[in-house]
């Protein structure tokens, strides 16, 4: 038996959003119906340089497993390096064999997005035509890409980004690829770019409120993916206290590294607060938005089993079409030297 090793160069594009958005929607749906084991993230921190994550798994009606490593530095942009990189390593729970090695960092992408737009579909406005985007990183693509899947009545995007550039090049991220369907709006300010929106999109390394809440009318919704990390926060705490819904992937992990971590601390936010798990709403456990007056908030800190769904759809693909090079980790050396 060999593991297949997988970079990311070959498993680029190798499922679609839409694939990936149909996983990870039955991945919280297996979670609240208590169907996985996932022990909570294990951290190291560099100084402020950034930090590392240990992300294992087990989702036992599907039999996948994964243990993923990933790191955050926001610094990495002035060193030519991703932000966010990431290993996978998918495992047969039968014999813990190491099926596949892979590249992560496209596939974190593709999941956090993934989860962003199942959020959308059950908490945000179904007529929803404004979504902005505070942050035009790697994520804040994804992010839109999933939102396109669930939103079909989105007509316009606005961005902001304390970096012209970034701002210029999702501008043409979204023209180039979805030339025609909507307008495209490059913000002089968050202020600007939230103003009447109906969804908002958090994308930053933040560790202070970016999002005031006097910008903010009833009825919007928000996708809070950059706060995935103890101390940091993207929203003005006001907001989470006139929310209607709080809605966090993982309560635990959320309290600990999402975006209520800091309200939670300091005590402006209590934990009864949090409406539930995003995982119930799909489910059909708690309800989803039920007026058009709610403000609804989905806090995002990536599940391990949103890497699991999507990392086991790639590899499956990735046999299928003969990608990836197999390589013997296991083999009669390792099972003499267990003798």
């Amino acid at each position: 038996m060999r593991t297949l090793l997988l970079p990311d160069r070959v498993i680029r594009d190798i499922v679609s959003m839409r694939e990936v958005i149909k996983a990870v929607e039955e991945a919280f749906r297996e979670k609240a119906l208590g169907r996985v084991q996932m022990p909570a993230k294990t951290y190291l921190f560099y100084d402020k340089l950034g930090d590392l994550r240990v992300m294992p798994c087990y989702m036992q009606a599907s039999k996948i497993s994964t243990v993923k490593v990933v790191n955050s530095h926001p610094g990495n942009r002035g060193k030519g390096l991703p932000t966010v990189m990431a290993i996978i390593l998918l495992i047969d729970p039968e014999t813990g064999f190491p099926k596949s090695i892979m590249g992560g960092t496209w596939v974190t992408g593709m999941r956090t997005g993934a989860a962003g737009a199942v959020a959308a579909k059950y908490l945000a406005r179904r007529n929803s035509r404004i979504a902005a985007f505070v942050g035009a990183g790697a994520q804040a693509r994804m992010q839109l890409r999933g939102l396109l899947e669930v939103m079909n009545q989105l007509e316009e995007i606005r961005v902001f980004d304390v970096r012209p550039e970034a701002r210029e090049s999702f501008t043409r991220f979204l023209e180039e690829n979805h030339p025609g369907r909507l307008s495209a709006i490059q913000a002089s300010s968050v202020k600007d770019a939230v103003k009447d929106a109906d969804i908002i999109v958090t994308t930053t390394p933040s560790r202070k409120p970016i999002v005031s809440d006097e910008w903010v009318p009833d009825g919007v919704h928000f996708n809070c993916i950059g706060a995935d990390a103890p101390g940091k926060q993207e929203l003005d705490p006001r907001i989470l206290k006139r929310a209607s819904k709080i809605v966090v992937d993982d309560l635990e992990q959320a309290i600990h590294a999402g975006e209520v971590n800091v309200p939670v601390s300091l005590r402006i936010l209590k934990r009864s607060d949090i409406y539930g798990e995003l995982g119930e709403v799909v489910a059909g456990l708690k309800k989803g938005r039920e007026s058009d007056d709610e403000i609804t908030v989905f806090a995002s800190t990536g599940l391990a089993i949103q890497d699991a769904v999507t990392a086991n759809l790639v590899y499956e693909k990735a046999v299928e079409k003969g990608l990836g090079t197999p390589v013997e980790f296991v083999g009669l050396e390792g099972r003499q030297a267990m003798k």
